[in-house]
């Protein structure tokens, strides 16, 4: 027994049969059994109720409850234009439809409300793949209001890898506040922290309707700024202030008095009593993110004392929009997952290096093509490049820095002191256990 398919000429008769509907004889015009108007311009369509009713849970759901528009066989449309009702009805028939930067936003408000599964997926994965600082507050509005949480995240995730870029647009400024709280919540903003507060000042004089050139602002002109920024001027993360950035936002007063008062307090501290200090921050960081360390990849050094918990708090954090999945972890069961992973933002770092005098940095990967960020070989285990060896069953690795990833200047390749950078040593060093994420 053999199967032939021919899905091209049905998808072409199928659309032809709907395109065609106002040339067709009186006889095949009774074949439709359905119209759908919009009411817009008024522009009739003729439809067929098994084909709706087949691509869409909505128009199943209306047939099925036998209401007015199955009585009538008529359906009048309030919230669409007619073009982009002509593009899914067409898409109905033939099982293609053209979606460009124009249309895939209105393409995705009538999918998600008429419940059209596959359209939803496709107009979705459009825009998240031709994000732009013009359309992305819409979206970020749109998919709220429809649910769409994976859009959503994605749409947080551009705004993040591109935050130095938009706050200096337009744009960043016809964000809500809820947007921004999300925003400043996360650990990972790649700006510096000055820039993020700046730019929430920024906002706060566009939504108080205040001349953003007026640098002399008056006192009634502060407290609006003041509290327009309230529910967001505790997520700013003020101990990423130099002293000198620090000193300058106090003098600018555009900060809640409880927030300046805990400001003046910890610069106090920080001249007179270390232990005192430590116990404030830590009393301060139950409540509050004013004092907790956001961790900015622009930086090349990696602060064991700033950053250790950070990392281990991603990996449950629900505010963190790079969402990290366990792929596998071992301790002595060795690797099962075979396949290189490149990146070319990819790196390795070292939060502590007890043998030699360097403070750990976070070493990039080069760029150059094909060079491979992690593996795990069946042979060897898992492979940083061909930096990092990490034997299978966590026996005794191997070390050779700066193969694939770019060490620091000053260090020869394949040096003994490039073997021994990030591990203490070429082969004695032993991993007692291994968790890899992916995000």
């Amino acid at each position: 027994m053999e199967t032939y398919s021919n899905l091209e000429k049905l998808s072409n008769d199928l659309k032809n049969l709907f395109q065609n509907q106002n040339k067709n004889e009186k006889e095949e015009e009774s074949y439709f059994d359905f119209e759908i108007i919009c009411e817009q311009n008024k522009t009739s369509f003729k439809t067929h109720k098994s084909i709706l009713s087949s691509r869409s849970y909505y128009f199943k759901s209306l047939f099925n409850s036998k209401m007015k528009e199955y009585q009538e066989n008529k359906l009048i449309l309030k919230d669409v234009s007619s073009s982009i009702l002509f593009l899914i009805l067409n898409y109905f028939y033939s099982g293609k439809i053209e979606i460009n930067l124009e249309n895939a936003i209105e393409i995705l408000i009538f999918s998600s409300k008429y419940l059209i599964d596959e359209l939803i997926e496709i107009s979705s994965n459009f825009i998240k793949n031709n994000f732009q600082f013009e359309t992305i507050v819409d979206i970020l509005k749109l998919s709220e209001s429809m649910n769409l949480n994976q859009l959503l995240d994605f749409a947080y995730k551009f705004i993040l890898e591109n935050f130095e870029k938009f706050i200096k647009t337009s744009f960043f400024l016809e964000l809500e506040e809820n947007h921004l709280n999300s925003i400043l919540l996360n650990d990972f903003v790649p700006t510096n922290e000055i820039e993020i507060f700046q730019s929430i000042i920024k906002w706060g004089k566009h939504k108080s309707n205040i001349n953003q050139e007026n640098q002399e602002l008056e006192k009634e002109e502060k407290e609006k700024i003041k509290n327009q920024i309230s529910n967001l001027i505790d997520k700013i993360r003020f101990i990423d202030f130099t002293k000198k950035e620090l000193e300058n936002t106090l003098k600018e007063d555009l900060i809640s008095n409880q927030i300046s008062q805990k400001l003046i307090q910890f610069q106090k501290l920080q001249e007179e009593n270390e232990k005192e200090l430590k116990e404030f921050i830590e009393k301060e960081n139950q409540n509050s993110f004013i004092f907790k360390t956001r961790f900015h990849f622009k930086s090349t050094i990696i602060e064991e004392g700033k950053h250790f918990n950070l990392i281990k708090e991603w990996i449950n954090d629900d505010n963190f929009f790079f969402k990290m999945k366990l792929r596998f972890s071992t301790k002595k069961e060795g690797f099962d997952y075979k396949r290189w992973i490149y990146d070319s933002n990819s790196f390795i770092f070292s939060l502590r290096n007890d043998k030699n005098d360097r403070k750990p940095e976070k070493l990039s990967i080069k760029k150059v093509k094909n060079q491979n960020a992690i593996y795990s070989h069946s042979d060897y285990g898992l492979l940083f490049g061909n930096d990092i060896y990490l034997l299978s069953n966590l026996q005794p690795g191997y070390s050779n820095t700066g193969v694939y990833y770019n060490i620091p200047n000053g260090i020869t390749p394949r040096s003994n002191e490039a073997k021994n950078y990030l591990t203490g040593s070429y082969n004695s060093w032993v991993v007692d256990e291994l968790e890899t994420y992916f995000i």
